[in-house]
């Protein structure tokens, strides 16, 4: 049974835009036209779409995706391969997590610091345009290295 790009779509839960994007960096291969142009998809490239949406769901990026699709299709490959890769990803979702901890850690400081009242004297933009000039100076002085407001690194201090 062959499907049309919405009705792969819809079985698949992945877009009809984000099916040509697959296409286009090679995670799923073209699929045949009808005489009319039209893409026609299988019950195997569905499966394969949904796989790279369950993939994309928990994070994985393109390379990764693709090595999971070279590992689920080598019915040969030890479990193991596949749990490195997992692990790794783990890592870098760690690595995420501590950014964003940090970043929220640093916004909620700010608006602790600010009155939120109806004069216009706002730490958190006073913060925020000082560590975009403080940055950009830094910039000029030593191209490539950052100077700006780093997460969970305030630099305001309420007075």
């Amino acid at each position: 049974m062959s499907m049309n790009i919405g009705e792969a779509a819809k079985s698949s839960g992945v877009s009809a835009k984000m099916i040509r994007h697959y296409e286009s960096v090679g995670l799923v291969p073209e699929t045949p036209r009808t005489e009319s142009g039209y893409r026609q998809y299988t019950d195997k490239e569905v499966s394969t779409l949904r796989f790279i949406r369950q993939s994309r769901d928990l994070g994985f990026s393109i390379e990764q995706i693709r090595a999971l699709l070279g590992l689920w299709q080598d019915r040969q490959r030890p479990s193991r391969q596949v749990r490195a890769l997992a692990q790794a990803h783990i890592e870098e979702l760690d690595e995420k997590l501590k950014e964003l901890q940090s970043m929220k850690a640093t916004l909620e400081h700010l608006v602790r610091c600010c009155l939120g009242d109806d004069r216009p004297e706002c730490p958190i933009i006073d913060t925020l345009a000082r560590e975009g000039t403080a940055a950009a100076a830094a910039e000029r002085r030593a191209p490539g290295r950052s100077a700006g407001l780093q997460p969970g690194r305030a630099r305001f201090r309420a007075t």
